[in-house]
């Protein structure tokens, strides 16, 4: 007689046959006899296949568990349902030190599992929800766990905000700079508000500190004022899960891992979690998007979807603080105890500071002014925290470059670590007034070209091979000399020998005491043939002194010659 099959060769059989195999293919399959088949068809098992289906009551061997089981272990697990197996083990360790109980330790947990399947409270249940189109719109903030991302070398601290359809399963997800902050929710939620083209009836988030205020007792009324001129601006009804319950949540916590994963196959695709730019990174994070919202599913359900949508406001909510600041004589303001430099031509304004996420819109009153990139304080650093752009201040540093030499922000001033150490190596080569000046007028043309990585190498390189020139680097930029250090050209005038005088007076030699000599040289001059020397014993080069006879002297004056008559003095007149 053959063996009595087992329960688990019939379920094996019984799969193949409900996926469409026919009788002998499905027992070929699972290696069992044409007739076992058609007896597992008809239902007709064998006694030791319908024994072991109601299962065994017996023994094998001795429970290596009865003498504490009953007595010390039941006991505890009564009083304390989530007591681990693990601790468990410890106690019996501790209590009866003569035994080797870590031999027992998978007895133990299978035991202890099957106590709670059996005798253990009831677990929580999970009721699967049913979306209807237009009705419900979920947000929440993640982090990226893992390697971290890179911009330009430097690890970006961020998080990714969230919002989700359920009923579509359209979603959009945006970087997010700092914490889970009101500024943050407003913005990125009207985005994807936007992005979807209309506004679900509710709102669901779970309970964020910037929208509730979390307080015991009953949720009425404990919404935040902003939060609540939100909605109400929105047209949309709030609500929240239970404090602590993440799985409330579950059309949202479940497509956070969906969407991670599709991000980190991006990243495994690129090689690489540097991106040169945050820009860059933004690009991939919406091409994620993209491709989870191109799937044709998803489009067929958001055109129904917007049908039930609610049409956008027609302004937007206000997803900023607004803060005042007033310049300070060192071309800086503070906001959130964080200092930011301003261009220095707004020393002494009072500005309206729009605060976002990410940014800082300044606005000297109704006109915007230019907006600054966000620092976020970490939490449990302390120290200064600043924002220092040369830009703001390069004007007036120009005009006094040894202000540099200890200047409270000469590190931010200097952009970046390469232009720290090309500061350093100025220091060494050359005197510290000299640096200064060097390193200001190169952070100038840094500027004015907007090449700061091109004109610290260019400088690297001269410094390199001892030949610094910062004529030569503004040449090289098409840059005019600065205002005010205009260096003289060098000439090189050569000193034209006397005897070339002689040959351009061309005067011959007068006899000796003929006439007047004032007269009678001019004459001379005029009317002789032969070159007439005007020194002699003198060569080109030397000193030539002027006597007193060849000082310009005033009229009238004492020691004034007589005036000539003549023609000769017709002709010095």
């Amino acid at each position: 007689m053959p063996a009595p099959l087992s329960l688990r060769i019939k379920e094996r059989y019984m799969a193949r046959r409900a996926s469409g195999l026919s009788q002998q293919i499905a027992a070929d399959a699972v290696g069992i006899s044409l007739r076992s088949a058609q007896r597992i068809d008809r239902g007709e098992l064998q006694a030791g296949a319908q024994q072991q289906q109601r299962g065994r009551h017996w023994r094998t061997r001795a429970d290596p568990l009865a003498e504490v089981w009953d007595s010390v272990l039941v006991p505890m697990l009564q009083k304390a349902p989530q007591l681990e197996p693990q601790t468990l083990l410890l106690h019996l360790e501790q209590t009866f030190p003569d035994q080797e109980w870590y031999r027992r330790k998978r007895t133990l947990q299978r035991r202890v599992e099957q106590w709670r399947a059996l005798h253990g409270p009831a677990q929580e249940v999970m009721f699967l929800q049913h979306h209807q189109p237009g009705v419900l719109g979920i947000s929440d903030f993640t982090l990226l766990k893992g390697e971290p991302i890179t911009i330009a070398g430097v690890a970006f601290e961020h998080r990714l905000f969230h919002f989700r359809l359920p009923y579509s399963g359209w979603c959009h997800v945006e970087v997010i700079h700092g914490g889970e902050s009101f500024v943050a929710l407003a913005e990125a939620l009207q985005n994807a508000l936007e992005a979807c083209g209309g506004v679900p009836a509710e709102h669901r988030t779970d309970s964020l500190s910037a929208c509730f205020r979390n307080r015991d007792g009953s949720y009425a009324g404990d919404y935040t004022s902003r939060y609540r001129e939100l909605c109400a601006h929105l047209g949309v009804i709030a609500t929240r899960n239970n404090r602590g319950v993440a799985h409330e949540n579950g059309a949202i916590e479940g497509p956070h891992r969906h969407w991670k994963h599709r991000l980190e196959q991006q990243l495994i695709q690129l090689g690489s979690r540097d991106f040169a730019t945050e820009a860059e990174y933004r690009q991939l994070v919406a091409k994620v998007n993209d491709t989870l919202n191109g799937r044709y599913e998803v489009q067929g359900r958001l055109e129904i979807e917007r049908l039930h949508l609610q049409p956008l406001p027609v302004q937007r909510f206000a997803d900023y603080d607004p803060l005042v600041a007033r310049v300070r004589s060192t071309s800086t303001i503070e906001v959130r105890q964080v200092t930011y430099s301003v261009p220095a031509r707004l020393i002494g304004q009072q500005l309206t500071v729009h605060l976002h996420h990410d940014r800082l819109d300044l606005f000297l009153r109704s006109q915007f002014i230019e907006t600054l990139p966000r620092l976020h304080r970490r939490s449990g650093e302390s120290g200064p925290w600043r924002r220092i752009d040369f830009r703001h201040v390069i004007e007036s540093l120009r005009r006094k470059p040894r202000a540099l030499l200890r200047a409270q922000l000469q590190d931010d001033l200097l952009p970046g670590a390469c232009w720290r150490q090309l500061w350093r190596q100025l220091l060494a080569a050359l005197p510290p007034d000299e640096a200064a000046k060097v390193m200001v007028d190169a952070l100038h043309v840094a500027a004015r070209s907007d090449d700061l990585s091109g004109v610290e190498r260019y400088l690297s390189r001269q410094l390199r091979g001892g030949e610094l020139s910062l004529s030569s680097l503004r040449d090289h930029y098409g840059l005019r000399p600065p205002r005010g250090l205009t260096a003289m050209p060098q000439l090189d005038i050569p000193e034209h020998t006397l005897s070339s005088y002689d040959e351009l007076l061309g005067s011959a030699p007068q006899p000796a005491g003929a006439g007047d000599g004032a007269a009678r040289s001019v004459e001379t001059t005029e009317t002789a043939a032969g070159p007439q020397p005007v020194a002699g014993g003198r060569t080109a080069g030397q000193s030539r002194g002027l006597g007193s006879r060849q000082l310009p002297l005033r009229a009238g004056g004492a020691g004034t010659p007589a005036p000539a008559s003549g023609p000769a003095a017709a002709a010095v007149a």
